[in-house]
């Protein structure tokens, strides 16, 4: 492919598996690990990670109150909104569901399209790939784990909540076009961290915690791989494929994790789960489909 589109799609793939383990990652740090303490840990971690890249590349952070007043927004969607609303619905709902839950990102980012932007960005193809992607997510997890919806409501909304900003967040984080992705992600790591923290030691009292090894070992792993570094390829990725675009990793976090459970653990998965791998693929497809030229008046 060219134009670096093949090496977008495989930093699509590294980012979905990153955001994808971090699942897991949470649901074995969440009962120990209270959500806003859990989150400003997460967040402080990837800081620290980006700004010792930042040092050895000699990159600088970004200066004036405007940029700092819109990473402070950033923060709030990317991270000290929609991840405390995700790690506070994990407390409740099945990881299968959530993950469900969570996979509608695309189709948020496709409403916003249409409210914001009154289509601009967005054609029947990307809606196409959109619901197709979804549908596949559904195969992969399973039917089954729809049959809990409604069973932990309070969880379920918080999960979709912090979908929604989620998908907010991709039209924000355009507007840092032209800054270095590595300045842009700590700095809004940075911003999160001071205001989670405070909030934590509110509500939480997270000096008091004495969490298991196995739990520690998750959250370093939530800090450094899928917040520091996955923010890395967000941030490169949205001036590439676009808020949409960047939102359909969340059907490839699941075909991802089917080939690593093959590659890995030896599983033998069903029809059904490589029917949803193939549907998950094709919508990613669609969901990343140019545009055709705006006719010439």
């Amino acid at each position: 492919m060219g134009d670096g589109r093949g090496r977008d799609y495989a930093l699509l793939c590294l980012l979905a598996t990153l955001w994808g383990s971090s699942y897991l990652f949470q649901r074995i740090a969440v009962p120990e690990i209270p959500p806003l303490t859990l989150v400003a840990g997460r967040v402080t971690g990837g800081a620290l990670l980006l700004l010792a890249v930042m040092a050895a590349r000699g990159v600088r952070l970004p200066r004036g109150r405007r940029i700092w007043a819109l990473l402070a927004v950033q923060s709030v969607l990317n991270a000290s909104g929609a991840w405390v609303l995700l790690a506070w619905g994990l407390q409740f709902v099945p990881s299968a569901l959530a993950t469900v839950l969570n996979s509608t990102s695309p189709l948020w980012v496709f409403v916003f399209i249409l409210l914001i932007t009154r289509a601009r960005g967005a054609s029947r193809a990307h809606l196409a790939g959109t619901i197709t992607g979804l549908a596949g997510v559904v195969l992969i997890v399973g039917p089954a784990a729809l049959h809990g919806l409604g069973a932990e409501v309070l969880g379920q909304i918080a999960c979709v909540l912090g979908t929604m900003i989620y998908a907010l967040a991709t039209f924000w984080g355009r507007r840092f076009a032209g800054v270095p992705p590595l300045a842009v992600a700590s700095g809004t790591m940075i911003c999160a961290a001071l205001t989670l923290w405070p909030l934590a030691f509110v509500f939480e009292a997270p000096l008091r915690l004495s969490p298991a090894p196995l739990a520690l070992g998750a959250w370093a792993m939530l800090a450094l791989f899928c917040t520091g570094i996955a923010l890395l390829i967000y941030f490169h990725l949205l001036t590439r494929l676009g808020p949409l675009g960047v939102a359909s990793q969340a059907y490839l976090r699941q075909a991802v994790g089917v080939g690593l459970g093959m590659l890995v653990l030896g599983e033998r998965p069903d029809t059904m789960v490589f029917a949803g791998v193939a549907l998950a693929v094709v919508g990613v497809i669609l969901v990343n489909r140019p545009l055709p030229p705006a006719p010439r008046a």
